[in-house]
Formats: structure tokens, C-alpha cells, sequence
């Protein structure tokens, strides 16, 4: 029988205070495909009742841990429990968390970096393959319709072979102690236990990381790399400045801080191919700059017909007209719908549109734990260059 329904959603994290949570909340109710009915939104029981509360859920599917949501949905009737977990906690709970709900049977959609150490994210990279669940890693930059459409620029061979990619991610938040104050976010993400080997590196770095492989279809293998920590008394790295080889022997920059003062969030990247290049900003990312030796620059604006002609999965990413500003929970939105497209197919045992498949994915997930792992080692080694395992 066809599921012809809205997918049901559990999440774990996400609880009073928590931003990442709340965004995937936003933004899963963006094609009224999902609906949130379980959770197990904090550590502390009571906060992930009170978070129940706000959200209006039936309080027996609100669970006071991870295992009591896994062990309570089972009880329930196939019909009823969740199909899919998305995991929003600090970085230390990804891997246990989506190891049991994936042993337990259920879809996962995880927030990056997918684990807290490389040995962790070929585990779950194994699991994932054992059990034939549908894995999705939350890099939501990937789900913007201009990046999709530099992405089948280069594909298509717009800009040659590409040379240089240079991706920059500069944030100004952590310029101080922010961390002492008690401000939850800060608090987890410079604390090794919690956030892994790398702070900057390891919270923004791997996005910058994701975007440059993303967009140009290449692989980072070697890196150079240098990280500071600014702010005296942090653990952790708040700014980092990497040298990078592609596989096809092209050469890259990469620039990832938190101390950078003024600055939110201003990740951008260019990708300098053989004939053209290209240039994307976050904070304007309705916009894709294309550039020539000898003619003008061409401004790209999301929602018209030539970029829909150009780009299958730019078009399916675009909700509004053209003029009508789409961004982050647009992007958010855009990974879910392909991700709850993939599990739908799978429920139906069809095979999925190949368009559907264009999220990022568990071995996305192992690359950015290689990245992380290959800059701390970078960082610590006098030779030039550190080789990125495969």
C-alpha cells in the first residue's frame, strides 16, 4: 500500500535555548510534508517536557531521554511511531544517538559534524550501509538554488578545469570569552568533551570544507594548516587558515574564524576554472557571479528561467519568484524535502528521482571528520603538508 501521508518526525535536542533545533523546526513545516509528533528535546527531563509543551505534543510522546523515545515508539503501533529521528544535539551525543535509532529501524537526519571523532563516523558510515536507512547530514548551504547551480555550472564544463578555490567562513561572535557568561551555544561548542578535537575548524570549518567539494565535485587531499586560539583560557581553536590540494592537482585556500569582530555570518567562496569563475555569498545568496577574462561580469539571479534551464536541481530548490529573497530556512527546507522525498520512495520501494538523492549524505558526514582530523594533525606538525585519508 502507498504512504500517502505526511512523514512523521521524532528529534532529539532542541530543548529551551537551543537555535539549531528551532530552525529545523521552522523549516520542516516550509512543505507540510513533516510533522513533528516526539522528542527528547534536553538532557533534562523536565526542560524536555516544558519543550513538549511549547510545541503542543502529546506529553506521552514526550520522552525524558533518548533511550525512553526509542523503547516508547517501538511500543506503538507501526502506523503511529515516528519514521525518521532528527539528532540537534552537541556533537558528543551524534554518534550513539543515531547508532541506536538506526539499529532500532528508523531514518535519521543528523547535524554536522556528524560525529565526534573519525573512528565514530566509519562506524556509522558502516551502519548506515548495514541497515539501508536513509542518512542525512544537515549542511544546509548545500540545499541554496545558486549553489546547486554553480555546482552543475562546473559539472556541466562552464569554467574549465578548475585551478583555485578559495572559501572563506569568518565569524565575529566568539571574539571574547563569550563561554564564561554561561550563553549555551558557546558554552558546548569550546568545550572538547562536548565539540570534539576542533572548535572553529570543527563548527564552521567543515562547512567551508563541505561547500568547496560540493560546488567544484572535487576532493581535498592534502592540507596545510595553521589554527590559533585568540582568546586566552579557550580549549579550543577560534580561528583557522588552511593551504589545500584538490585530486585534480587544483590548489585551494580555506579561512574559517570566530574572533573575526564585525563580521556574522560571511561565508563565500570562488571557484577559478580554466574560462570562467565563479562567486556565491551566503549572506546574499539569491546571487551567483560568473566572470571572463574578456567580457562582463554576469549577475545570475535566482527564480528566472535561465537559471531553471540551466539547473534541474536549482529549479526544484526555488520556492518564490524571482525579487523575493529565499535563504536559510529555505535551505534547510530544500535538504529535508529531498531527504523525506529518498524515505518515501524507499517506504513505496520505488527508486528514488535522482534529484531527491541530492542532500548530503553519511560519507559527506566521514569527510568532514577526515577534514577535522587532518587539520588538527596539520596544525600540529612541522612538515608542510598532511595527506587526508580516504
Amino acid at each position: 500500500m502507498a504512504v500517502n501521508r505526511k512523514l512523521r518526525m521524532g528529534m532529539v535536542g532542541g530543548g529551551p535555548g537551543a537555535f539549531i533545533g528551532d530552525v529545523h523546526r521552522k523549516a520542516v513545516g516550509l512543505d507540510g510534508q513533516i510533522k513533528l509528533v516526539a522528542g527528547a528535546f534536553d538532557i533534562d527531563p523536565k526542560k524536555s517536557k516544558k519543550m513538549g509543551r511549547e510545541l503542543f505534543l502529546n506529553p506521552k510522546r514526550v520522552y525524558g531521554t533518548y533511550k525512553e523515545m526509542i523503547k516508547g515508539e517501538l511500543a506503538l503501533p507501526e502506523d503511529e511511531r515516528i519514521d525518521f529521528v532528527t539528532v540537534t544535539t552537541p556533537n558528543n551525543w551524534h554518534f550513539p544517538i543515531a547508532r541506536d535509532f538506526l539499529e532500532a529501524g528508523f531514518h535519521i537526519m543528523c547535524e554536522k559534524p556528524m560525529t565526534f571523532d573519525v573512528k565514530e563516523a566509519k562506524a556509522l558510515q558502516k551502519l548506515v550501509k548495514k541497515s539501508r536507512k536513509v542518512f542525512g547530514l544537515m549542511h544546509n548551504y548545500t540545499g541554496y538554488p545558486m549553489v546547486k547551480l554553480a555546482r552543475d555550472m562546473v559539472k556541466a564544463g562552464d569554467i574549465g578545469k578548475i585551478r583555485k578555490i578559495v572559501v572563506r567562513y569568518p565569524q565575529g561572535w566568539l571574539a571574547t570569552a563569550l563561554e564564561r557568561t554561561g550563553q549555551q551555544q558557546a558554552s558546548w561548542r569550546t568545550d572538547p568533551k562536548q565539540s570534539g578535537a576542533a572548535g572553529c575548524i570543527g563548527d564552521i570549518g567543515t562547512h567551508a570544507e563541505n561547500l568547496a567539494e560540493y560546488i567544484s565535485g572535487l576532493k581535498i587531499t592534502h592540507i596545510c594548516a595553521d589554527t590559533t586560539i585568540f582568546v586566552k583560557g579557550r580549549k579550543l581553536d577560534d580561528d583557522g587558515n588552511c593551504l589545500l590540494k584538490f585530486n585534480n592537482g587544483a590548489k585551494g585556500i580555506l579561512h574559517t574564524s570566530q574572533i573575526s569582530v564585525g563580521e556574522e555570518n560571511n561565508l563565500g567562496i570562488w571557484i577559478y576554472g580554466e574560462k570562467k569563475s565563479l562567486e556565491w555569498y551566503q549572506e546574499h545568496p539569491n546571487y551567483l557571479y560568473v566572470k571572463e577574462a574578456d567580457g562582463p561580469v554576469q549577475k545570475w539571479s535566482r527564480g528566472n528561467n535561465y537559471v531553471a534551464a540551466k539547473s534541474k536541481a536549482a529549479a526544484r530548490a526555488t520556492r518564490l519568484p524571482s525579487g523575493h529573497p529565499e535563504a536559510f530556512f529555505e535551505a534547510f527546507a530544500n535538504n529535508y524535502y529531498n531527504f523525506t522525498e529518498t524515505i518515501r520512495a524507499k517506504l513505496n520501494r520505488k527508486k528514488p528521482d535522482k534529484l531527491a538523492l541530492d542532500f548530503p549524505n553519511v560519507d559527506d558526514g566521514l569527510r568532514g571528520m577526515l577534514f577535522i582530523e587532518t587539520v588538527v594533525a596539520s596544525a600540529k606538525s612541522n612538515q608542510k603538508w598532511t595527506k587526508m585519508k580516504s
